[in-house]
């Protein structure tokens, strides 16, 4: 059902009420990764965990991502989206209870349904504006995605001040995300029982999953899926320390981070309306990429201020707007709702199994090299990848 197409009145007022739905979605799919690597010095000390299991703490939803993605798109053909996403709120409710106990066979278990709660909404969210929205996708994929961002943000901001100026300690600084989950909760109970006819026309439209991992395009958008978050969490994990190599002290370098992220936000905005008015998106792709390039380039033979800021703002363009590019692609590749499921699915799975070695990969060549020069080398190459797999997936074909 496309609800661009909604008469005023009621439906008018169901259709609003399905973008704050879709909006307290995206606030629950970073909050209770990002709100955790500015804590784990607390917990380290409070649990008694070493650095590598302090490590495995903050890889592990991303493991989970990998493992469950291709299993959301079967679980949604059975329950339909809505159900299915419903769901994951209440699994990411549990997980963040238990990760709020201080022992570490609930911190990791409760990590677990974390992950597993987000993998949900992670390939749902696309499926479900392309099925809602198929007129609009564009628009609704940038709204989405600088929601998702910003909370991303709030969340590694303000939880140590949580835990510490409001006396609420790492568990509570946790817990506290629980509020957003219990109203997407409520707004989405509502949704489900005003939209019984459109789950029943969605169980009815099926699409077998198997069929999408033989198909060559969506390969495409899934390595375009991995090659860009490879870049992401690497420059996520590396990025402080590659700049304080170059003579920046850290706490400048984590400011720089932070600059980064949010200099992706208005591509983040941007890239997916553009995306959705063209029926190429070859062109977008290709700047992209070469914003890629040129910054990881600027990182590794620049040495002065402003190529290094100068650098930093197109990681932070290129970041913010492959993110919300490939999510574009999931709806703009796909003919319906189930088949952006199944490619959903599919492109985070293999996505989110590249993002999971990056860091470890990058580091990798760090130990054997001691300097940074290999591994940024590494970095543009995979910035071609992306170029190179986001322009043929680009194409107006579908899956």
């Amino acid at each position: 059902m496309d609800l661009t197409k909604s008469k005023a009145g009621p439906r008018s007022a169901y259709l609003y009420l399905f973008i704050i739905g879709i909006v307290l979605i995206a606030f629950n799919l970073r909050p209770g990764i990002t709100s955790i690597g500015p804590l784990i010095g607390m917990i380290k000390r409070d649990v008694g965990l070493t650095h590598w299991s302090a490590g495995l703490l903050m890889s592990l939803p991303l493991v989970v991502f990998a493992i469950i993605s291709p299993l959301v798109p079967k679980i949604a053909a059975r329950l339909t989206n809505e159900r299915a996403l419903l769901i994951g709120l209440v699994v990411l409710i549990i997980g963040i209870s238990m990760r709020s106990i201080p022992m570490a066979f609930f911190l990791f278990c409760g990590t677990l349904f974390v992950g597993a709660g987000i993998t949900l909404g992670n390939v749902l969210l696309p499926a479900v504006v392309k099925e809602k929205f198929p007129q609009k996708f564009g628009l609704m994929t940038s709204v989405y995605s600088v929601s998702l961002g910003l909370m991303a943000s709030l969340a590694s901001g303000v939880s140590v001040p949580f835990a510490t100026k409001l006396n609420l300690g790492w568990q509570g600084a946790q817990f506290v995300w629980v509020i957003p989950a219990i109203l997407a909760i409520i707004v989405w109970t509502f949704l489900l029982k005003s939209n019984q006819k459109s789950q029943q026309v969605q169980m009815q439209a099926g699409f077998k999953s198997p069929q999408m991992w033989r198909s060559p395009l969506a390969w495409q958008v899934a390595l375009f899926f991995g090659c860009q978050s490879f870049l992401f969490y690497v420059t996520i994990s590396w990025l402080p320390e590659i700049l304080h190599s170059q003579g920046m002290s850290l706490e400048t370098a984590g400011w720089m981070l932070a600059f980064t992220q949010i200099v992706g936000l208005p591509a983040s905005f941007i890239v997916p309306v553009l995306a959705g008015r063209y029926q190429s998106q070859v062109w977008i792709a290709f700047t992209l990429g070469m914003c890629s390039i040129l910054g990881y380039s600027g990182l590794l033979f620049g040495s002065s201020y402003p190529i290094l800021i100068i650098s930093i703002v197109l990681i932070g363009i290129v970041l913010g707007g492959s993110f919300t590019l490939v999510l574009s692609y999931i709806g703009l590749r796909a003919r319906n709702g189930t088949q952006a499921a199944a490619l959903s699915g599919m492109a985070q799975s293999t996505g989110y199994i590249l993002a999971a070695i990056g860091p470890l990969f990058i580091g990798y060549l760090y130990d054997l090299t001691h300097v940074w020069t290999t591994p940024l080398i590494a970095l543009i190459v995979v910035s071609f990848l992306v170029m190179i797999f986001s322009m043929i997936a680009g194409r107006n074909r579908y899956v």
